[in-house]
């Protein structure tokens, strides 16, 4: 019908001769197939011989050779359209023979294959890409069509040869084998004694068919243990069933094989004889002992901390549970304590997180030692972990067992040629005075935990009822704090900063005030902590930034301003391009813009936050460290940054101005320090005429404090800097008892 329709297709373009030509030789190579195909009408029940394939191979050749002719021969004399339609016949032809004969994917292949191929070229002869693009789909396509037929052919043909096998042991051992995994085969007499096995049965015995055969099948399951008698409960569990005559699946059973402890899982059926008599067990088994032991260490995983090998947060919740259901069951008392590592954040960032994984390790082993019987110990997460005491009820007991683990934990660390020493902090909640479930006892321990930390850390805090209105309290707060920039509750601050011998301003400080309207003055001591918590502190920087300079282009030139800048801000990857949209949307000179840090921020990450720093000095903005000397102090910080002040925290002032020798000592020291440096030192909190003279004889070249001026409004501030100076320079406008509370610089 294919080669009709191609004859008839180009009946106008090629000579007859040459059409009757090509269609004699397709009936030849059609009639050689034939033969072929004729005489491999038995192969179903036999194997074919080389000569035989390669006859059968070369017909399919043959056909598709001759096909392949009307391609590079009719089609480059036809139209393209004509051409077009011999490949809708051809495809249609090479389609069909893929459907109606799925016994022979390689012969379809081969022939699409050929042909494919010659389309292909002819379609590359006329011009038609798109067409040689649509016949390699097709050609491949059909290929894996054809396999996939054959495949689903071959499975059916497999199905229904074991659906008409009747054979008992076979249709056992393969559903068993397909539905369990099973791949072993056994059967016993009435006696329990080995009858048949498979070698691979055997070979999990470490025996042979020989030694196996006629043995008890218990035994040669319990191994050296068949003469103690000390079976496992799961060989009592498979004796009772063989005795019962139960028929039984997937029963897990614990084997020795050359005294190596083996998990085995059996399936077996009883057997009768025609007249129903028992006469046995046959069945399948397999070896699961990885599977089990990958189950039982997933179990493990699920209940236990990795690092620490402490119960983790859900064997804690477990654990106190059952002491809640203990307390309510004997009228006692049960307690949750939740402790935290005090800066144990400053030495994972410092030393890196290897450091900082065993120091929990001895954390965790250190905890371990100091509890009882009566205390569960666990890991929560990071360098949170917990104590469940079953028993509380003794009075003081909870605050014993708090004051063992502050204590145990302070105690220095010998952590990879590292000296630490970190400390703990405790909150405690009692069950069921403060709670009646765990979702609430570990609340409240939270929060008892949050008011420890809140304290300054190292000491251990009870529930209190109070505790929930504080947290309630920082959730309004933070909530209000969110809303603050839009709601425009925020406002700067400046406190002047002189030259110490001139007594003439030299910069302002920008401090951050929040004036809310549901909550009124709000003290930065309060809300910059609980920004810093929250990640508000980006935003809210930014803000303080971009305005803080557009403040100062109103001011003489030689005036320059102070920003304060937190660690958070810092490893900010914008942090930069933050202040240089500030400088370019305000016009501020960059020179007349300097950024305040502490030494906190180097605890974080000392490259991130120097990198950042060396970009800021770029733009040509200064850096002052502030605060020098009341944190982990390191005059490596100095030697690689080039700060361009130090300011000397006000506690050493108000030691110095009382004579104290170590403050005094410290200044000069400092002082010295930053001449050396070619950097500036600014005192701070100078509060006296007295404390002022007194800086100038250490040495300091700037000074801050409520003696020349307190922080004030912006307005006040540009009145200030048009003055013409006269000194000494004070600025005191009337006092307010929030600054005096906040510390000495306004701060």
């Amino acid at each position: 019908m294919a080669a009709g329709l191609a004859t008839f297709l180009y009946r106008e373009v090629i000579h007859p001769v040459g059409l009757i030509a090509w269609a004699v030789t397709l009936g030849l190579a059609l009639a050689f197939n034939a033969q072929v195909s004729a005489s491999l009408s038995d192969a179903d029940h036999r194997d074919m011989s080389l000569d035989e394939f390669r006859k059968h191979g070369i017909s399919i050749v043959t056909i598709g050779l001759v096909w392949s002719i009307t391609f590079v021969w009719f089609g480059l004399l036809g139209t393209v359209s004509d051409l077009i339609i011999l490949w809708a016949i051809v495809s249609a032809l090479i389609a069909g023979s893929t459907l109606i004969v799925p016994t022979t994917p390689l012969a379809n292949i081969v022939f699409a294959g050929i042909t494919g191929l010659a389309a292909i070229l002819g379609f590359a002869l006329t011009g038609q890409y798109l067409m040689i693009a649509v016949c390699a789909i097709f050609v491949m396509a059909i290929s894996a069509g054809s396999v996939g037929a054959s495949r689903t052919f071959l499975e059916a043909r497999l199905a229904e040869a074991a659906i008409v096998e009747k054979d008992e042991v076979v249709s056992l051992l393969l559903r068993e084998f397909e539905e369990n995994q099973a791949d072993w085969l056994w059967q016993i007499d009435t006696a329990r004694r080995v009858r048949t096995v498979s070698p691979r049965f055997a070979f999990a015995l470490g025996k042979s068919n020989e030694d196996v055969n006629g043995k008890p099948f218990l035994q040669l399951l319990s191994g050296e243990t068949w003469e103690s008698g000390q079976f496992h409960p799961s060989l009592h569990d498979l004796a009772e069933r063989l005795k019962q005559r139960e028929s039984f699946s997937n029963l897990l059973v614990k084997v020795s094989v050359d005294r190596a402890q083996r998990w085995w899982e059996l399936s077996g059926t009883p057997m009768l004889d025609e007249k129903g008599v028992h006469i046995g067990f046959r069945g399948v088994g397999s070896d699961v002992t990885e599977q089990r032991e990958s189950s039982e260490k997933i179990a493990y995983l699920a209940r236990y901390d990795t690092l620490t090998g402490l119960p983790n947060r859900l064997m804690l919740n477990e654990g106190l549970g059952e002491a809640l259901r203990y307390a309510e069951q004997w009228r006692a008392r049960c307690a949750f304590l939740m402790i935290d590592l005090d800066r144990f954040k400053a030495v994972n960032d410092s030393l890196g997180h290897l450091i900082g994984d065993q120091l929990l390790a001895e954390v965790s082993q250190r905890l371990k030692e100091v509890a009882s019987d009566n205390e569960r110990v666990g890991r929560l997460g990071g360098d949170e972990f917990a104590i469940v005491i079953r028993d509380a009820s003794e009075p003081g007991y909870v605050d014993k067992v708090a004051s063992r683990v502050i204590e145990r934990l302070s105690r220095p660390y010998e952590i990879a040629h590292h000296t630490l020493y970190v400390g703990a902090s405790v909150g405690s909640a009692i069950g069921p005075v403060d709670g009646t479930t765990v979702e609430d006892i570990m609340r409240n321990s939270d929060l008892a935990l949050y008011r420890a930390k809140d304290e300054g850390g190292g000491a251990h805090y009870r529930y209190e009822p109070s505790l929930h209105a504080s947290a309630e309290e920082r959730r309004r707060l933070e909530f209000s704090l969110r809303h603050a920039i839009q709601r425009g509750e925020l406002l700067l601050n400046f406190q002047p900063v002189v030259d110490a011998y001139k007594e003439n301003i030299v910069s302002f400080e920008a401090l951050l005030r929040w004036q809310s309207k549901e909550h009124g003055f709000v003290s930065p001591a309060k809300f910059i902590p609980l920004a810093e918590d929250t990640r508000l502190i980006v935003p809210i920087g930014e803000w303080v930034l971009e305005q803080a300079c557009l403040e100062a282009v109103n001011w003489p030139a030689h005036i320059r301003i102070a920003v304060n800048v937190s660690g958070e801000q810092l490893v900010e990857p914008e942090f930069a391009a933050t202040v240089v949209r500030s400088l370019a949307k305000s016009g501020l000179a960059a020179n007349r813009l300097e950024i305040e840090v502490t030494e906190s921020i180097f605890l974080r990450d000392a490259d991130l936050a120097r990198k950042a720093l060396e970009e800021i000095m770029a733009l040509g903005c200064s850096v002052a460290l502030d605060d020098f000397g009341t944190g982990y102090s390191s005059l490596g910080y100095l030697r690689k940054l080039r700060f361009s002040t130090i300011k000397v925290d006000r506690s050493f002032v108000q030691g110095a101005a009382k004579q104290h020798p170590e403050s005094l000592a410290i200044i000069r020291a400092v002082v010295a320090m930053a001449d050396s440096l070619e950097m500036s030192t600014t005192a701070e909190g100078v509060e006296t005429a007295e404390e002022a003279e007194m800086i100038r004889q250490l040495g300091c070249k700037k000074i801050q404090g409520y003696y020349f001026g307190r922080p004030m409004p912006a307005e006040e501030a540009r009145l200030v800097c048009q003055r013409t100076p006269a000194p000494p320079v004070r600025i005191l406008p009337p006092s307010g008892g929030d600054d005096r509370r906040l510390n000495n610089s306004g701060k």
